[in-house]
């Protein structure tokens, strides 16, 4: 990871010529409502106590999740990036700031008509499960490079591509959501707090961050990982998706 000074660097990338999995631009897909259990598992080796203690919750709020994080090109719509090339379109937006990706999202709730915003790290969690309780979001409780992109195997030697890439280079998880684990962290709106206890005090100008990276471990690819960065940090690992708020009849037009 690297503190990008501007809001947009150069850094290694690679197409893919999957085509058949590449998600549409500007595509969401609506996540069900539900109960789940938020946070990690005591039998997995790799919890920490930020992810403890585990409960269920239940998503209320209809929702519509970017199928993939928003790219160079969506946000070339919405403002400029220095060091830009033009084959970067198709790659994951990173060095954008949290307040960045909260202004993208209220230019997109403004273009569009609906209440955009980033998602919850609850509802992060809920739609990379897919439905499920696996440690990852392709379903299982192992990973491995044909599943994600990521850099090192747990014990430090390079297994992955070592290079950011386009979205939906991998098969989606069961709710057809791209890239949940892996190529790029995610903020997400919610504020961090050291554990998930109910009586954690929020810790002011830090944002929960989800997902995992390029240039990570696997268990940072976990569903129930968290971590935590600065609002105004701008990472070459870190990008975002936004969810759409659903109202009780309301359909997803972008899907």
């Amino acid at each position: 990871m690297r503190e990008l000074a501007s809001n947009f660097s150069a850094i290694p990338f690679r197409q893919n010529g999957a085509s058949k999995l590449r998600a549409k631009p500007l595509s969401f897909v609506e996540i069900p409502p539900g109960t789940f259990t938020f946070g990690g598992s005591q039998l997995d080796r790799f919890v920490t106590r930020t992810e403890l203690p585990a409960k269920e919750v239940e998503v209320t709020q209809r929702i519509a999740m970017g199928q993939a994080p928003v790219t160079v090109g969506e946000w070339l719509e919405f403002r400029s990036l220095r060091h830009y090339d033009a084959n970067q379109s198709r790659m994951p937006v990173v060095g954008v700031s949290w307040h960045d990706a909260n202004d993208y999202a209220a230019w997109l709730s403004e273009k569009t008509g609906s209440p955009c915003r980033l998602p919850t790290e609850v509802e992060w969690e809920y739609s990379a499960r897919g439905g499920g309780s696996s440690l990852f979001p392709h379903g299982l409780n192992t990973i491995s490079e044909e599943d994600a992109n990521y850099l090192y195997d747990e014990r430090g030697v390079e297994v992955g591509k070592g290079v950011l890439m386009e979205p939906a280079c991998y098969p989606p998880n069961c709710f057809g959501l791209f890239d949940m684990s892996g190529n790029v962290c995610e903020w997400t709106a919610s504020p961090w707090s050291k554990d998930l206890s109910d009586c954690s005090v929020p810790q002011a100008g830090k944002r929960v961050i989800r997902g995992g990276a390029w240039d990570q471990l696997p268990r940072t690819l976990r569903c129930s990982w968290r971590d935590w960065a600065m609002e105004d940090s701008r990472w070459d690992n870190l990008g975002f998706r936004v969810v759409i708020e659903l109202g009780g009849n309301d359909e997803c037009s972008f899907v």
